[in-house]
C-alpha cells in the first residue's frame, strides 16, 4: 500500500497530461476514422480517475503507472529522434544549398527571443499539444519526404507560398490520398495540423528544426523570421526545404522597380485647357488680380504659349536661314521678337506648381484633356492621368478644316497636304518650298492670301511655282467689297502667284509622282504639295463629357455676356460663341478676340463678373506694304460704302508698327480707349458712290452696313485707328453721310 501511494503521489502531476493524452487519442480516431470515410469503431468506455479514499483506486494508480512510463518512454524516443533528423537534415542541406546563398551555422537554428520567451511561459502546454504529434510522425521520417514534396514542389517557386505554407489546409490535402496506403496508422498523419495550435502555444522543438536558408529565399525581411520559425508544423518545414533546393533562382529577393514621379499635378486651382493666346492672356490676367495663384495651362502641343499671327506673316520674311530653329523674326518696324510670348524661365514646374512659393503658371505640354467631370470638378487626360481643379477655361482654339476630296483621296495625296495652323505646320511647310518645284495653296481667305504672298516674294530666288485658287471671284472675296477684292487680287499676281478664282475643286489625286487637282469647270493643275486653307472648325471635343452646350449656327461653346459656360466654367478664343450686345450672337477667329476674351475671362475667374462688351479687331498684311485692320461684322454680302485717299510713306504696315513697336498691333490697340468724337457729323444727300476699279486703293475707310447702321469697318492702310471705329460701332447710330465720318480717321491728311 505504501508503494502504491509513493507511485501515485510521484505520478499525480502527471494526471493532466493522460487526460489529454486520452482526449487527444479519441478525438484522433474520430477524425481519421470521417476522413476515410469508415463507420466509427466502438469506443471503450472512458476510464475516470478513482476520487475514493486511498486504497481503492488500484485500478487506476496501474493505469496511472502504464500511461505516465508510456510518455516518459515516448517522449525520450521522440527527443532522441528528433535530435538526429535535425542534424542529418542539415547535413543535408548544407551538402545541397547553391553556392549564392552562405549557409548559416548548424548552431545557431533560428532561434529568437520571441521564441524564447514563449517557450518558457508556456512549457506543459507545448508537450502537451506538441508530444503525441512529434511521436507519431517520427516513426515514418523516410516517408514524408516521397509523398508530400511531389504536391509542394509547383508552389515554391511563387512568392506566395511562403505565406500560404502554414495554413493547416494545405498539408492535409497532400498526404490524404497517397500517404493512406502506405502508411499503417495514416489517420495521425492528416491529424497532424489539426491538434498543433501554433498560434497558442508554440512548439518549443519546432525552434531548432526551423532553417534559415528557406527564410532567406522566401522572405527578405528580417522580421518575418521569427514568424516563419514558430508557426511552420516540422513536416511542412521538411517539404519546403527540398523543394526550394532545386530552385536556386528564388533566393534572390525580387528587386521592385522604384516607381516613376508623375509630371501631372494631381490639383490646379485655376486649370487652363489649350496652351493658345486666349490661356496665356487669362493665365496673366489672374496673376495680376491673385498675385499667389497657381495656374497649370495644359496644351496638346509640344510647345509652350506662342502667338500665331507670324507664322503666315514676319516668320517668312526673315533673312535668318535658322529661323525655323529660334522662331525669332523681325517685325515690319526692325524690331526682333521671338514669337513665344514668354521663355521658359517664366513658367514654374508643373510637379512644383503646388509647393513653389507665391504661386505660378506652369505649362503641360504634350497632353490633351479628353474628358471633363464638372460635378467632380476633375479632368482625365489622354493618358489617364486625372487633375482636379477649382476652376477652368477652356480655351481649346480651333482645327483646320480640309476638303472632303482631300479627305476621300489617297493616302499619298495626304502625306502632300498641309492643314496650317501650327509652329510644326510652318516648319514642314518652309522646309517644302525649299525641296520642292511647286506648291498649291487652296483658299482665298486671310490665311490663303497671306501664305500665298509669303511664298510668291521667294519664288523667283526658289525657283518655285506658287498657285493659288479658291471658289471667289477675288482675293478675301468674302470679306472685301468685289472692287477691293479684285484689286488685292492684282497685288498678289504683282508677287508671284499664279492665281486662280472661281475655281471648285471636284478631285485631287497621286500620280506619276505628282499631284493632280481637277477642277469641275474642267481645268487641272499639277503640282507637288497643296496647302488647304479653308477656315477653321471649333474644338469642341469636351462638350459631350462636359454636358456644354454647342450653338447650332456658328458653332463653338455657348456663353453668357461673362464668357461662362456653367459653373466654375469658362470659354474664350475660338471656341466661344458669346453674345454680342451691339452685334447679337458671335464666334471670331482672330489673335484680338482670343487676347481679349482670354484676358476678361481670367478676370471673372477671380471674381470681377464683368460682361463682355469689347468689340475686338483683326488685321492682315499682304507683305509689308498693305495691310488693313477690321473690327465688327465683315461681309461682303452687306451693302458697303468706301472712301479712300492717296497713300503716303507713312500708311503701310511698316510704318505703323515703327509708330506702335509692336507687330501684334491688337497689344496696343486693345489698351487704347477712345475720346468723344469731336464735332456733329455731317449729314449728306447720298452716300458716297463705289470708286471706280482703275483707282489707286492708297488708303481707305470702308463701312458696312445693316438696316443703315454701322455694324463693321476696315481700315485700308490706315493704322492706330481702332478706338474710334469701335466708338462708332458701339454708339449704333444712323448716319447719313459716311463720308463726314470717315474724315474722322484723318485719311485726308499728308
Amino acid at each position: 500500500m505504501f508503494t502504491c501511494k509513493a507511485v501515485w503521489n510521484k505520478l499525480a502531476p502527471l494526471a493532466p497530461l493522460a487526460r489529454a493524452s486520452s482526449t487527444l487519442c479519441r478525438q484522433g480516431g474520430k477524425r481519421a476514422a470521417v476522413f476515410r470515410h469508415e463507420r466509427r469503431p466502438p469506443l471503450v468506455q472512458q476510464a475516470h480517475m478513482s476520487s475514493g479514499p486511498t486504497g481503492g483506486g488500484g485500478e487506476n494508480a496501474i493505469y496511472l503507472v502504464l500511461v505516465g512510463a508510456a510518455c516518459l518512454g515516448g517522449g525520450v524516443y521522440v527527443s532522441t529522434d528528433v535530435t538526429l533528423f535535425t542534424i542529418g537534415w542539415a547535413i543535408g542541406e548544407k551538402s545541397s544549398a547553391p553556392a549564392s546563398v552562405p549557409e548559416p551555422p548548424v548552431s545557431e537554428p533560428c532561434i529568437t527571443e520571441p521564441v524564447v520567451e514563449e517557450v518558457t511561459a508556456a512549457p506543459e502546454t507545448a508537450l502537451e499539444v506538441a508530444t503525441p504529434d512529434v511521436v507519431l510522425e517520427a516513426h515514418i521520417p523516410e516517408a514524408a519526404p516521397e509523398v508530400i514534396v511531389p504536391e509542394v514542389v509547383p508552389e515554391v517557386p511563387e512568392p506566395e507560398v511562403a505565406p500560404e505554407t502554414p495554413e493547416p489546409e494545405v498539408v492535409p490535402e497532400a498526404p490524404e490520398p497517397e500517404v493512406a496506403p502506405e502508411m499503417p496508422e495514416p489517420e495521425v498523419v492528416s491529424e497532424a495540423p489539426e491538434p498543433e495550435v501554433v498560434s497558442e502555444a508554440p512548439e518549443p522543438e519546432m525552434a531548432p528544426e526551423m532553417p534559415e536558408p528557406e527564410v532567406v529565399s522566401e522572405a527578405p525581411k528580417p522580421e518575418v523570421v521569427s514568424e516563419l520559425c514558430t508557426g511552420l508544423p516540422s513536416e511542412t518545414l521538411f517539404n519546403f526545404s527540398l523543394a526550394s533546393e532545386p530552385a536556386p533562382a528564388s533566393t534572390a529577393a525580387p528587386v521592385e522597380p522604384t516607381p516613376a514621379v508623375s509630371e501631372v499635378p494631381a490639383h490646379a486651382p485655376y486649370l487652363l485647357i489649350g496652351g493658345g493666346t486666349a490661356s496665356f492672356a487669362a493665365a496673366r490676367s489672374i496673376r495680376a488680380r491673385d498675385p499667389g495663384a497657381r495656374v497649370l495651362i495644359v496644351t496638346d502641343e509640344a510647345d509652350l504659349p506662342y502667338m500665331r499671327p507670324p507664322l503666315s506673316k514676319e516668320l517668312w520674311f526673315s533673312d535668318d536661314p535658322a529661323v525655323t530653329e529660334t522662331l525669332r523674326f523681325k517685325q515690319w518696324n526692325g524690331k526682333e521678337r521671338s514669337i513665344y510670348f514668354q521663355p521658359s524661365s517664366f513658367y514654374v514646374s508643373p510637379m512644383e506648381l503646388e509647393s513653389v512659393e507665391n504661386g505660378g503658371v506652369a505649362v503641360l505640354t504634350g497632353k490633351k484633356v479628353v474628358h471633363m467631370d464638372v460635378r467632380g470638378n476633375k479632368v482625365k487626360l489622354s493618358d489617364g492621368a486625372e487633375i482636379s481643379y477649382d476652376k477652368c477655361l477652356i480655351a481649346t482654339g480651333g482645327i483646320p478644316r480640309n476638303l472632303q476630296v482631300i479627305e476621300r483621296a489617297s493616302e499619298e495625296v495626304a502625306k502632300r497636304t498641309t492643314l496650317f495652323r501650327k509652329i510644326e505646320d510652318f516648319k514642314a511647310l518652309e522646309k517644302v518650298s525649299h525641296e520642292l518645284k511647286s506648291i498649291t495653296i487652296i483658299g482665298g481667305g486671310f490665311l490663303g492670301s497671306e501664305l500665298a504672298c509669303a511664298l510668291g516674294r521667294r519664288s523667283a530666288d526658289l525657283g518655285l511655282e506658287v498657285v493659288q485658287m479658291f471658289p471667289e471671284r477675288g482675293n478675301m472675296g468674302k470679306v472685301l467689297p468685289e472692287y477691293l477684292s479684285n484689286w488685292t487680287t492684282e497685288k498678289v499676281k504683282k508677287e508671284g502667284v499664279k492665281v486662280l478664282a472661281e475655281a471648285v475643286v471636284k478631285n485631287v489625286s497621286y500620280k506619276d509622282g505628282q499631284l493632280e487637282i481637277k477642277l469641275k469647270d474642267g481645268r487641272a493643275v499639277k503640282t507637288d504639295h497643296i496647302v488647304a486653307a479653308v477656315g477653321l472648325e471649333p474644338s469642341v471635343e469636351l462638350a459631350k463629357s462636359a454636358g456644354l452646350e454647342i450653338d447650332s449656327d456658328f458653332g463653338g461653346f455657348r456663353v453668357n455676356a461673362e464668357l461662362q459656360a456653367r459653373s466654375n466654367i469658362w470659354v474664350a478664343g475660338d471656341a466661344a460663341c458669346f453674345y454680342d450686345i451691339k452685334l447679337g450672337r458671335r464666334r471670331v477667329e482672330h489673335h484680338d478676340h482670343a487676347v481679349v476674351s482670354g484676358r476678361l475671362a481670367g478676370e471673372n475667374m477671380t471674381g470681377a463678373r464683368k460682361p463682355y462688351w469689347h468689340q475686338s479687331m483683326f488685321w492682315s498684311d499682304l507683305g509689308p506694304d498693305v495691310g488693313y485692320e477690321a473690327i465688327g461684322i465683315v461681309d461682303s454680302s452687306l451693302p458697303t460704302v468706301g472712301v479712300f485717299a492717296k497713300a503716303t510713306a507713312k500708311d503701310t504696315p511698316r510704318a505703323a508698327t515703327e509708330q506702335s513697336g509692336t507687330g501684334i498691333r491688337s497689344e496696343s490697340e486693345t489698351e487704347a480707349v477712345a475720346g468723344p468724337i469731336a464735332g456733329p457729323i455731317a449729314v449728306g444727300t447720298a452716300p458716297a458712290p463705289p470708286p471706280q476699279q482703275k483707282e489707286d486703293y492708297g488708303k481707305g475707310v470702308i463701312f458696312y452696313l445693316r438696316d443703315k447702321v454701322v455694324v463693321g469697318i476696315v481700315l485700308w492702310n490706315v493704322f492706330n485707328r481702332m478706338p474710334i471705329a469701335r466708338k462708332i460701332i458701339k454708339d449704333g447710330e444712323e448716319h447719313a453721310d459716311l463720308n463726314e465720318v470717315a474724315k474722322l480717321f484723318n485719311i485726308h491728311e499728308d
